[in-house]
């Protein structure tokens, strides 16, 4: 073992480890063991020295790394740096490493059902294309429920997030109602070829406000790769990490969750701005917002407009 560690190229750390390991096991003296290794006796006993300014750093970053426990060091490093510290990403990737911590990706599969009408379009600006879908999760007592979810695919800000037992079409109507009032109406929204997506009611009440609906393809989960990375984000960072007792406390917490993915959570897509700040950044396209009368899809067309509601309506 010593014949393998003493040469020159061998770090002067590692051969203090082999003099400690050597002395412990009573292989000799620390005096025979620096000798043979090559190492001074003064390096063996010198103690480190770690200035205040480092031992700072080592801390914020196992802080940051214990709240986020599923960022990885590139992100991590990226909030560092927003903060003021002067730091690379080697640093935070071996203090991470030698105190533990690492993220393993998980991958999933999700399926479509549905006829397609799907078009493929990029977003261009602020506003120009929003996605929604569906994601489930359940409560402590195993009681499933669902979770709306809109974003931005321009400026992958998370327009609102709603859970219910059950999510109708005038559910839906309501929900991007009050994200429209809030950041302006779309050119477009993007959507599989869900029941409430594809209903009557949904389908007439954007024709009126003259949004189109791009619908994907049925398996072509790449043509909804926004919302489906958002999700794997939400799942992974939140419901995976989380047991609700009621669907009052899920909806209070995802509300909290999308403030910080909005407002805190540094995005590497957008050069590690958070969405908030890259939407301040860019040209707002503003539509006019008037909301549209909503039509039955059974009892066919209605002058009653939908009533103003809050993005996350409270649950049955």
């Amino acid at each position: 073992m010593i014949m393998s560690i003493s040469g020159s190229r061998t770090r002067s750390s590692t051969k203090r480890r082999a003099v400690k390991f050597a002395v412990e096991e009573g292989l000799g003296s620390s005096a025979v063991a620096c000798r043979a290794l090559g190492l001074p006796r003064s390096t063996y006993y010198r103690v480190s020295q770690i200035s205040e300014e480092s031992l700072e750093m080592q801390k914020e970053i196992l802080r940051l790394s214990e709240k986020h426990p599923r960022y990885g060091y590139r992100r991590i490093t990226a909030m560092m740096r927003r903060d003021g510290y002067q730091i690379n990403e080697k640093r935070v990737l071996r203090v991470r490493r030698e105190a533990g911590f690492k993220v393993s990706k998980k991958q999933r599969r999700a399926k479509r059902v549905g006829l397609s009408t799907a078009r493929r379009r990029k977003a261009v600006k602020r506003g120009d294309v929003w996605s929604w879908d569906f994601v489930s999760d359940q409560t402590a007592n195993g009681s499933q429920f669902r979770i709306l979810t809109l974003i931005d695919e321009h400026t992958r800000e998370c327009l609102a997030t709603h859970a219910g037992w059950s999510i109708r079409a005038v559910d839906v109507i309501t929900i991007i109602e009050a994200a429209i009032e809030r950041y302006g109406a779309p050119n477009h929204i993007r959507s599989d070829n869900g029941p409430e997506f594809i209903a009557y009611a949904v389908q007439d009440w954007l024709k009126d406000l003259e949004i189109e609906i791009l619908y994907i393809k049925p398996g072509s989960l790449w043509e909804n790769a926004y919302i489906e990375s958002f999700h794997d984000k939400l799942r992974d960072e939140l419901l995976n990490r989380e047991i609700f007792g009621s669907l009052r406390e899920a909806q209070v917490i995802l509300e909290s969750w999308r403030c910080e993915y909005n407002e805190e959570r540094p995005h590497s897509s957008l050069g590690y701005q958070t969405p908030t700040e890259f939407a301040a950044s860019c040209e707002i396209p503003l539509r006019p917002t008037a909301s549209a009368p909503f039509r039955s899809a059974s009892k066919g067309r209605s002058s009653n407009p939908i009533p103003n509601r809050n993005i996350t309506p409270a649950g049955p």
